[in-house]
Formats: structure tokens, C-alpha cells, sequence
């Protein structure tokens, strides 16, 4: 039973880190209602800039979560107002191949700068077991779960209780309405994606100490928020957040009790399932990000 619920805690923090990083894919997708298949490689410009921030500047991780949340909203940003913005009136697959030729480009021009290394920084505090009970946590994966946390609850006060949040939130529910409300719908786009960017650059810093980076790390945690997108609901924050701690605990489970081999078979099967017979997802809800 303790060896249970040890896994369970280990995969709700890891359930956390996934979530940071599909909090952006779904403030994305919701808003901009553009699949972003360059979202994990995003999350390795983001640890790549921790690491020179690090190597070069001296910068802990942590401390230099702030320049490189600011450096990929500047990117997402960018992004937005010379690729997409030009697609959006363009069928979906264009849209696809746009982010994944994107994608490709990112990682070709990491492999040019950086090789096929991995890279890490020097932050032995992150590894450091701590003692919650008769349990033991990571202090890394605690500051994640306390961050996600605090991403959620920051993005809730934000789209609820701030002019230019209730003006995300009525173009993610209808653009054309919000154009006649006099609401600048492509600069709510560029400011959508650059803070769904934003979120990566955050997963970012809080990541690299716990893991080292090279061209193709993205991949692998876009293709579990993927997943945990679709379970929680395509549009939903709060689905994006308890999707995630629900992939984690079975990341963690399958991990142990089947293998560790097989442990994205599980949760991708659960991905089908929920495409099959949920495709809103758990806690999926109409139109707009919740």
C-alpha cells in the first residue's frame, strides 16, 4: 500500500510538469484554434536558454525562469504575427504542415548550434529528496507542482477579472462578435499564443534541473500533453491541469506494476479510448477556455 501511494505522489508531480506545458497548448488551441505541433520544440528553446543563461551568466534555473518566460512570449509572439496570423484563414491541414515545418526547422537549427549532446546545468538542490511523511519527493517536482498551481490559479484571475482577459475569452468564444465589440482580434491572437509560448518557457526553467536537454527533448512531452489536452477537454485549463495529474498517476502506475517500456502504450491507449467516446474529453465545455 505504501509503495502505492509513493507512485501515486510521484505522479501527481509529475502530473504537474506535464500540466504547465499543456496549460499552453490549450491557451493556444483554445484561443487561436491552431494545433501547434512546435510546442515541445518551444520547450527546448526554452531549455536551452536556461542553460546558456546558466553556463554563461551564472543564472540558477529558477532565476532565469523570468528573461526566458519574457524570451518566449517574444517568440510565440512572433510566431503568431508573421506565420500563423497569414494561415488563419487557410485550411486546417495548411495550418498543420505550417507547425510541423516549423517544428523541423527548430530542430534542425538546434542540432546545427548545439550537436546531438545532451546538456544539463548544476542544481543538485532540485534532486534533493524531501521527506513528506513516511514519503520522499523531489524538492524539483514540488517547486513544479506549487508553480502549476500558481500558473492556474494566475491565468484564472487573469481571463476572469482583467479587461484584456474577458476580451481573450470572447474572441475564444466567438471572433466575428468580439470584432463588432471592437475587440482587436489579431492582436488577442498575438498575445494568446505568446503567452501559451510563455507557459513552455516557464515549464522550461523548471525542468532543466531535473532533466538535460537536446534537440529532440520536446517531442517526448508534447506528445504526453497531447494527450493530456485531449483528456482533459481541447479548451479547458482545469482539464489541461487534473488531464495531467491523471496521466502522471498512470504514467507512475504502468511504469511500476507493468513496465517501464509499455507506460506510453497505456496512456496513449487511453488518448484512442477518449477519442472514441469522450472526444470532448473529461471535463471538456463548449466553446471559450475555461
Amino acid at each position: 500500500m505504501d509503495v502505492t501511494a509513493q507512485l501515486i505522489l510521484n505522479g501527481i508531480m509529475l502530473g504537474s510538469m506535464y500540466a504547465i506545458i499543456a496549460v499552453g497548448l490549450t491557451l493556444i488551441f483554445g484561443i487561436v484554434r491552431v494545433v501547434n505541433f512546435a510546442h515541445g520544440e518551444f520547450l527546448m528553446v526554452g531549455m536551452y536558454a536556461v542553460y546558456l543563461f546558466n553556463k554563461q551568466m551564472g543564472l540558477h534555473p529558477y532565476v532565469s525562469a523570468l528573461p526566458v518566460v519574457v524570451l518566449l512570449f517574444l517568440l510565440g509572439a512572433l510566431i503568431q504575427r508573421f506565420i500563423i496570423q497569414k494561415l488563419l484563414n487557410a485550411d486546417e491541414h495548411i495550418q498543420i504542415f505550417a507547425t510541423v515545418g516549423l517544428s523541423t526547422a527548430l530542430i534542425n537549427l538546434a542540432l546545427i548550434l548545439f550537436g546531438a549532446d545532451l546538456y544539463s546545468v548544476n542544481a543538485p538542490a532540485a534532486r534533493q529528496p524531501v521527506p513528506l511523511g513516511s514519503f520522499n519527493v523531489l524538492s524539483g517536482h514540488i517547486v513544479i507542482f506549487c508553480a502549476a498551481l500558481a500558473l492556474v490559479a494566475g491565468l484564472h484571475m487573469f481571463m476572469q477579472r482583467t479587461a484584456l482577459g474577458r476580451a481573450i475569452r470572447a474572441t475564444a468564444q466567438n471572433r466575428y462578435a468580439a470584432q463588432l465589440m471592437g475587440v482587436k482580434v489579431e492582436r488577442i491572437y498575438i498575445i494568446s499564443f505568446g503567452l501559451g509560448a510563455a507557459c513552455v518557457g516557464l515549464a522550461a526553467a523548471l525542468i532543466m534541473p531535473l532533466y538535460p536537454v537536446s534537440p529532440t527533448i520536446g517531442t517526448y512531452f508534447v506528445l504526453t500533453a497531447f494527450v493530456v489536452v485531449v483528456l482533459g477537454g481541447m479548451r479547458s485549463m482545469y482539464g489541461a491541469f487534473f488531464g495531467a495529474l491523471i496521466i502522471g498517476i498512470v504514467d507512475s502506475l504502468s511504469g511500476y506494476y507493468i513496465a517501464p517500456d509499455l507506460k506510453e502504450v497505456v496512456y496513449f491507449a487511453i488518448f484512442i479510448l477518449i477519442l472514441i467516446f469522450k472526444p470532448t474529453g473529461l471535463f471538456g465545455f463548449g466553446r471559450g477556455t475555461e
